[in-house]
């Protein structure tokens, strides 16, 4: 009998199960069918920091949330309208997130008396009628899987390991996503392994067959491709984009890439996806600490490479005496914070943006330096080509804040055009620019205030390196008060000076009395939630900060333009400190740090309520 095939403009899935059960795999290749398919995307994966969770415990669950639709989208969704629980933690951990009417399919196998004692459930939940506000779709996954892969040359152990594949058939059927490029993935993946990767490939396609026949789904679903803009697109997570920025920028700016780096968690991707193309020119060092990592990158910078270093939170404590002497050798280096809950180890596989202070002021002296924030993952890779522009152009460490959420998250990115890239090169000094032939390192560009940027063994060109105050113009130590004062005011104008773009406005009718503003991650919630409220007819207008330090020249006008300011952050209101305290402008600060993303529906209540406020 055929099935009916209902059609839907979007759809929130979230597969959970143990750190061990493969969610982030299945996620990942869900997404990548979904993207192959045309939708738009957003998705946002969520694990444990530890490596092997207690099994079957709640700080044990791992997640995958994908966000799917025929239109355009900005969020991974607030929540999922299926939950796919491989055991009673996930469903527990999941429950609270579900809309009622909303589908749960529930690994049966895994529902056993031990399992369900873990978690705190006296008597199985897909038994005792406390779902029975959800859809509740019963499936043995594990002894399915089982049963399709007794023919291959497996134990019981090995074969249960592919019931993430079978999931993920059975999901595909249901949402009509694609199948061959999941096939194509395992046959790679496991080519060393033949009979690995027809087993998985077997439980994959048995999913899919359960989901023909099975009469536990009466109904599938289609989601058509979204209209996006022409071009050549394809699925991006943050970390992705950023490396591919940084090797973009290291060809526009005709510079050979060195990053020095120490694997640390949510950053440790960008090392690892660097390292795959020396083709490039690039090089990429693992040092054995966090301050080699920086101190290696700001030495290449001194040879005349791009330098860049990646890190988080930690790291940057650790990175911050290295950075101070970027400030005061005015060398470009790129800074890489991908940031994660704190302080200290805190929550290392969770989001925040707590670091904002830190980035800005966390340095002994007055040590200005810019910082820069992408606001999505695909936004990382132009994020990536500013920074190392403003630091070749500049010659200072420029700080770039990414966070967890978008080095995880991804979403479909349209690939640019080299002719769309712009160049970002700087001449090298060759000859002595003194009066009387000399070389002096710190005779500044009239309009930049950068110094000269100097190879060493350029002949004529020696020069004084180091941490000590140097003299204006010639470079050489100097402990004159004056002298100081001059250097210091010096390195701040520049910072001050960079030439950044204005802070657009997004305010239809330009009548708005509340603008909501904010930085980085926030972006795409802070949207949904503006589109929320305008489909209600109020009136709202939004910003967001992609430098800040130094701000937009016309971000005072920006502000005081408007009856009230809403800043949402996932701090304790670190910009709007800054803010308020700049513009003297009685921001209103929204603050979560829950680890997780802002979510649209909340966000529109907080800006219905700061309308409706008096």
């Amino acid at each position: 009998m055929a099935k009916q095939v209902q059609q839907l403009d979007r759809v929130i899935i979230r597969f959970a199960g143990d750190s061990g059960d493969g969610m982030q795999l299945t996620g990942d290749r869900f997404t990548a069918g979904t993207a192959e398919f045309g939708n738009d995307l957003s998705t946002l994966p969520n694990f444990p920091a530890e490596i092997r969770a207690p099994a079957g415990t709640l700080p044990g669950v791992s997640s995958f949330q994908l966000h799917f639709a025929d239109h355009d989208i900005l969020t991974p969704g607030d929540a999922p309208n299926v939950l796919v629980a491989m055991n009673p933690a996930a469903l527990k951990a999941n429950l609270g997130d579900l809309p009622k009417g909303a589908d749960i399919i529930a690994n049966t196998d895994e529902f056993t008396k031990r399992n369900l004692q873990k978690v705190g459930y006296e008597t199985s939940p897909l038994e005792d009628d406390s779902l029975s506000e959800w859809r509740v779709h019963a499936v043995p996954l594990t002894s399915l899987t089982v049963k399709a892969l007794e023919n291959f040359e497996l134990s019981k152990k090995d074969a249960e390991r592919s019931k993430n594949m079978f999931a993920l058939g059975l999901l595909s059927w249901l949402y009509h996503r694609p199948t061959e490029h999941t096939i194509k993935f395992l046959e790679q993946k496991f080519a060393k392994k033949p009979e690995i990767a027809k087993a998985n490939i077997a439980a994959f396609q048995a999913g899919w067959n359960y989901g023909e026949t099975t009469e536990s789904f009466s109904v599938s679903y289609e989601v058509k491709p979204a209209r996006l803009d022409p071009g050549v697109y394809r699925n991006i997570s943050g970390n992705q984009a950023l490396a591919y920025g940084l090797i973009a920028a290291s060809v526009q700016s005709k510079l050979p890439l060195f990053l020095g780096s120490y694997p640390i968690t949510p950053a440790s991707d960008i090392l690892h996806e660097l390292s795959k193309h020396k083709r490039f020119g690039i090089r990429t060092f693992q040092a054995e600490d966090e301050i080699a990592g920086v101190g290696a990158a700001l030495g290449a910078a001194f040879g005349g490479a791009l330098g860049v270093t990646t890190t988080s939170g930690p790291g940057v404590a650790l990175k911050a005496e290295t950075v101070g002497l970027a400030v005061t050798t005015e060398l470009p280096l790129i800074v890489v914070d991908v940031q994660r809950a704190g302080p200290s180890t805190g929550m290392p596989t969770k989001t925040e943006q707590t670091d904002l202070l830190m980035a800005m002021f966390g340095r002994n002296g007055e040590s200005p330096v810019p910082i820069v924030a992408p606001m999505s993952p695909s936004d990382c890779f132009d994020a990536a080509i500013e920074a190392a522009r403003i630091a070749v152009k500049y010659r200072t460490p420029v700080m770039l804040l990414s966070d967890g959420y978008l080095a995880n998250g991804s979403e479909p990115w349209r690939l640019p055009e080299i002719s769309e890239l712009p160049d970002i090169s700087q001449e090298f000094t060759r000859e002595p620019n003194g009066a009387d032939g000399e070389f002096l390192p710190f005779k500044r560009d009239t309009d930049t205030l950068a110094r000269p940027w100097a190879i060493p063994g350029t002949p004529g060109l020696e020069h004084r390196i180091g941490g000590i105050e140097k003299a204006d113009g010639t470079g050489n130590i100097s402990y004159d008060p004056n002298n100081h004062d001059l250097m210091v005011r010096t390195r701040a104008a520049k910072i001050a000076g960079i030439d950044v773009p204005p802070l657009e406005v997004d305010d239809p009718d330009g009548d708005a009395g509340v603008l909501v503003i904010g930085w980085g991650s926030t972006y795409g919630p802070i949207a949904a939630a503006v589109r929320r409220i305008r489909r209600a007819g109020g009136k709202v207008a939004q910003a967001h900060l992609r430098h800040l330090n130094p701000l937009p020249a016309n971000t005072g006008e920006v502000l005081k333009r408007y009856d009230k300011v809403l800043l949402p952050e996932i701090n304790l209101g670190q910009l709007a400190m800054l803010l308020r305290a700049r513009y003297l402008v009685d921001v209103i600060s929204y603050n979560r740090v829950r680890g997780l993303p802002f979510k649209a529906e909340e966000l529109a209540g907080v800006i219905q309520d700061v309308i409706d406020s008096d």
